[in-house]
């Protein structure tokens, strides 16, 4: 991992405008990663990089991204890590390569043309600066898209809320991994997403960790499409997926620096519930129930392992 103090600290602190890389991960879903790449190519403040991340995919991805975006740099993993996996490895990249500002995505997310243009606009109105800002995640219709609405901060300081306020923003604890612009040297101080986390809860417990002490907003101005096939949240029947929620969730309980005791409490109610809203909805219990099962042993059992371990040797082209 790239150390504090590089090359984009001393530019920032020169006063010239920090080094903004996109970084996008993707799965077997070339026409989406199409849509997304072309509205960052679209963007009216175009980023200084793009990464994207290819899991491992089927599709012929690789090929399509070295044939229609030369400008992009491909990082190809070994095998599928997942969004944890594949954002750890991006956003590690993007380091290395200097970036003071890192905007991170899912492939089916299609940001409108001023969507980081809002962002950096906010990120320079917000005292600070924020650590991190997060788009407005809409889904196709234009509603805001239960999945990606940041939590907001439960106890922000009166400053703090009016900062916020007069940037058109809104103080948040945690986001989605649906379109947020993080500060470079806040990620070399509190470290890289954690990989093993697969899939679920992997944008949470860093997001927190990111933010535990620190400020981070939602800017409205900031729009994205995510293209989800439903519209809905992770209560929805999540079937054999429901180990890692369970998993991670202890994980993030047990082992993670990003939330403080009152806050375990606070969202430790708050995902019973959400566990209990899930059973109560879902058309197979006896699956989830095998995954609650699992979930549990496999996350008291042991912790996640270290990124490297659980990356393997990234191919950059």
């Amino acid at each position: 991992m790239a150390e504090a103090g590089g090359p984009a600290d001393a530019a920032e602190a020169g006063g010239a405008a920090p080094r903004v890389v996109a970084v996008v991960v993707t799965y077997n879903r070339r026409e989406l990663l199409v849509e997304a790449l072309t509205a960052i190519r679209a963007q009216t403040r175009v980023p200084d990089a793009v990464i994207v991340v290819d899991n491992a995919s089927s599709d012929g991805t690789a090929g399509l991204v070295r044939d229609r975006f030369g400008e992009v740099e491909l990082l190809s993993l070994p095998r599928n890590t997942g969004g944890a996996g594949g954002f750890a490895a991006g956003l590690g990249l993007a380091l290395e390569r200097g970036a003071g500002l890192v905007w991170l995505m899912d492939d089916d997310t299609v940001p409108e043309p001023g969507a980081l243009s809002a962002l950096l606009d906010a990120r320079d109105r917000v005292p600070g600066p924020p650590a991190l800002v997060a788009s407005r995640v809409v889904w196709t219709d234009g509603r805001d898209h239960p999945m990606n609405t940041p939590r907001r901060k439960p106890r922000a300081g009166r400053a703090e809320a009016e900062a916020a306020e007069a940037a058109g923003c809104v103080p948040i604890r945690s986001a989605s991994f649906v379109s947020v612009l993080v500060e470079a040297a806040a990620v070399r101080e509190r470290g890289l997403p954690v990989a093993d986390y697969f899939l679920w809860n992997d944008d949470f417990e860093f997001t927190t960790r990111l933010l535990r002490g620190r400020t981070g907003v939602l800017c409205p101005g900031s729009v994205v499409v995510h293209k989800t096939r439903t519209f809905g949240s992770t209560d929805v029947d999540p079937g054999e997926r429901f180990f890692y929620e369970v998993r991670n969730k202890v994980w993030l309980f047990t082992r993670s620096p990003g939330l403080a005791p009152a806050e375990r409490v606070l969202y430790g109610g708050s995902t019973a519930r959400r566990w209990t809203v899930t059973f109560v909805r879902s058309q197979d219990r006896a699956v989830l129930r095998r995954g609650l099962l699992r979930g549990l042993a496999a996350g008291l059992r042991a912790g996640p392992r270290p990124n490297d371990e659980a990356l393997g040797d990234p191919d950059i082209r």
